[in-house]
C-alpha cells in the first residue's frame, strides 16, 4: 500500500466529505500524482482562499476546492485550477478529413483523431454522449503527451491532428501546447468544436490552428439554451473571429425535425454567415438520427435537407452541402463560377479531385480552400 503524508490524508477527506455534498470530486490524489498526470489550466481568476472562477468558456463556473465545472473536466484543487484530462485520451482512431467534416481543407487526407471525456454543453442529440458526458475517471484512457502524440502522426502518416468526438476547447492546454510542437514537425491541427469559448481563449487559440469546423447549431436562442445547455451569442461571435483570424473555416448545421428546420431561421442563418463571413464559406446540411434523448424524433426527411440548401444557395452562399445522406449529389463539390463539379466524393471518401492548383480545371476559377500540404 503506498503511504501518504498527513496533509495528503487530510486532503482525501476533505474531498471525500466534499463528494457527500456535492457529487462533484475527484477521487483522493496525492500532490505527486496531481503533478505527473493533470495540468495547471488557462483562463481562470483566483477568488478567495479556496474558490476560483473558470474562464475559459461562458459557463463561467465557479468552483470551491473539490469541485468541477459543468465540463466535468476541470477541478479546483488547493486554491487552483487544474485540467483532469491534459493528455488523457479515450478515443484514438484514424478518420478521413472528409468526417469531421472538412470538405476544402486537404481533402483526401487523413487525419489522427483524438478526444477526452467532458464537454461544456449537453445537447440532447449528442452523438458522442458516452465521451462527452462522462466523467475521466469513468473511461479508459491512455496518456500520450503532445510529442508523442505529434511523433504517432508522423509514423502513421496523417498530416493532420483533430481534436473532435467531444468538444475540444475543454482540453484547451493540451491542444495549446501540441500545436507548438505540430508547427515544427509539418503537421496540420484542426479542432472540431461547438465554438463554445470566452473571447480571450479563443483569440489566443484560433491564429494557431489550421482550420476549424464548428457546429452552427441553430439560429436560435431558445434551441441552444432548451436542446443544448448553452447560449448562441458566444458561437456568433467565434464564428466571426475564426473567419477574422484567417484559420479555414467550415460550418454545420445538424437538421432537427421540429427543432431548428424553421426556414425564416435557416434564412437568418445563411445572411449571417454571408454578412460576417463570407459567401464561399462552406455550410453543411446534415442529416440527424434518433440518438440519446431524442430517440422519440424521427430522421430528418431528404426534402428538408434539400430546402434548406436551397434557401442558403438562394440566399448568396456558395459551397452548400448535404451530409449523412450517402449517394447524395449535394456531397459533391461544384465551381461556384460554371456549376461543373470539381471535387466527387462517396461518403467521407472523396474519390475525384480534379483542382488543378486550386482552380476549376473548366473555367480557371479559384475555389476557396486549404488544397495542399
Amino acid at each position: 500500500m503506498r503511504s501518504v503524508t498527513r496533509k495528503q490524508f487530510l486532503h482525501s477527506c476533505l474531498y471525500s466529505m466534499q463528494a457527500l455534498v456535492v457529487g462533484s470530486v475527484i477521487p483522493f490524489l496525492p500532490e505527486d500524482v496531481i503533478a505527473s498526470n493533470y495540468r495547471q489550466a488557462l483562463h481562470w481568476k483566483k477568488i478567495d482562499a479556496q474558490t476560483v472562477q473558470c474562464n475559459l468558456c461562458p459557463n463561467q463556473c465557479m468552483l470551491t476546492n473539490g469541485t468541477r465545472g459543468l465540463c466535468k473536466v476541470r477541478q479546483c484543487m488547493d486554491g487552483k485550477l487544474y485540467s483532469l484530462v491534459y493528455g488523457r485520451i479515450a478515443a484514438y482512431h484514424i478518420d478521413p478529413i472528409e468526417k469531421k467534416p472538412l470538405y476544402h481543407f486537404l481533402p483526401g487526407n487523413d487525419a489522427l483523431s483524438v478526444a477526452t471525456a467532458g464537454c461544456n454543453f449537453s445537447c440532447k442529440f449528442c452523438q458522442n454522449w458516452q465521451l462527452s458526458q462522462s466523467q475521466p475517471e469513468e473511461l479508459d484512457s491512455q496518456y500520450i503527451t503532445p510529442v508523442q502524440l505529434v511523433k504517432q502522426a508522423k509514423e502513421h502518416k496523417t498530416p493532420v491532428i483533430a481534436f473532435t468526438y467531444n468538444e475540444p476547447s475543454i482540453q484547451y492546454e493540451y491542444i495549446y501546447d501540441t500545436v507548438q510542437v505540430a508547427k515544427k514537425n509539418n503537421i496540420s491541427c484542426v479542432i472540431i468544436s461547438n465554438g463554445y469559448l470566452n473571447k480571450h481563449a479563443s483569440e489566443m487559440l484560433y491564429p494557431l490552428l489550421n482550420a476549424i469546423k464548428i457546429d452552427f447549431k441553430a439560429y436560435s436562442q431558445k434551441f441552444y439554451s432548451e436542446i443544448c445547455g448553452g447560449n448562441l451569442s458566444p458561437v456568433l461571435s467565434n464564428i466571426e473571429l475564426a473567419k477574422k483570424k484567417n484559420v479555414w473555416l467550415e460550418l454545420v448545421n445538424l437538421v432537427i425535425p421540429t427543432l431548428n428546420d424553421n426556414p425564416d431561421d435557416i434564412r437568418a442563418m445563411a445572411r449571417f454567415i454571408k454578412t460576417h463571413c463570407d459567401s464561399t464559406t462552406p455550410l453543411h446540411f446534415t442529416r440527424f438520427y434518433p440518438i440519446y434523448k431524442l430517440k422519440n424524433i424521427p430522421p430528418t426527411p431528404v426534402s428538408t435537407l434539400e430546402r434548406c440548401r436551397e434557401i442558403a444557395l438562394a440566399e448568396g452562399l456558395k459551397y452548400v452541402y448535404i451530409g449523412n445522406v450517402p449517394g447524395h449529389s449535394a456531397n459533391n463539390t461544384y465551381c461556384h463560377n460554371c456549376g461543373k463539379p470539381v471535387i466527387e466524393r462517396s461518403g467521407f471518401y472523396t474519390t475525384t479531385n480534379k483542382l488543378k492548383s486550386g482552380k476549376c480545371p473548366y473555367c480557371n476559377t479559384a475555389i476557396p480552400g486549404i488544397w495542399t500540404l
